[in-house]
């Protein structure tokens, strides 16, 4: 299979004084994160050594199933820690570029969207994810109570806000009110210059299929 080793990088994020959160979490969640790239590693190994032809593909346990399932909890544990930090670095303030466009189309107003993903954020139990929607180019709130559960097809992710504990107990303290004041730093933090990098690459697909005659066509009613 023609993987590659996953190699953390250390963004510019953990170089600057965030306001609110603390170079001691970034520190600790950096360590979470070169985890989650160790491991996916190994399954890749793992699953690369498989004897495909003679090992066992059994629902209820398999080495084979057992692995599988592992690895999108550890590649998605790193892919959603690599845009939470890659687009941490910044002056934070009203969502500009692309971004501000779509969302204020999306949600009738940029601040009716803020109020959507901190409500989001409150609801979720691991992360939020802003998608943009490759098949219709939506952009939504997508929660998920772990990092590989309830992600949708299609959906390219533009913004991470991480609500694990383990991204804000140090600074707030375990608690939903806790909470709401991480991710009001995190907002503080934010390099919408990053998410609008992330959601050209997401149109450039969508337009990508679009010319190349492979987006499939919704039959009309």
């Amino acid at each position: 299979m023609p993987w590659t080793e996953l190699k953390p990088r250390r963004w510019p994020a953990f170089d600057k004084e965030l306001d609110g959160i603390s170079k001691e979490t970034m520190e600790d969640h950096f360590k979470l994160y070169e985890g989650y790239a160790k491991k996916s590693n190994e399954c890749r190994k793992i699953l690369n050594e498989f004897d495909y032809s003679q090992i066992e593909g059994n629902q209820v346990y398999s080495p084979l199933r057992a692995v599988s399932i592992d690895y999108t909890f550890a590649l998605l544990g790193f892919k959603n820690h690599d845009l939470y930090f890659g687009h941490l670095d910044g002056d934070g303030g009203e969502p500009t570029g692309r971004f501000a466009e779509l969302i204020d189309e999306e949600f009738n107003g940029v601040n009716k969207w803020f109020d959507a993903v901190k409500k989001a954020a409150s609801a979720a139990r691991g992360w939020v994810m802003v998608g943009y929607d490759l098949n219709d180019g939506s952009v939504f709130n997508y929660i998920m109570d772990t990092q590989n559960l309830w992600a949708v097809y299609n959906m390219c992710p533009v913004l991470a806000i991480d609500v694990y504990e383990h991204a804000y107990a140090r600074d707030y303290g375990a608690t939903p009110d806790g909470r709401k004041q991480y991710v009001e730093a995190f907002f503080r933090n934010v390099n919408w210059d990053h998410v609008n990098r992330q959601l050209t690459q997401a149109e450039a697909a969508r337009q990508g299929a679009q010319s190349a005659g492979a987006e499939e066509e919704v039959p009309t009613t």
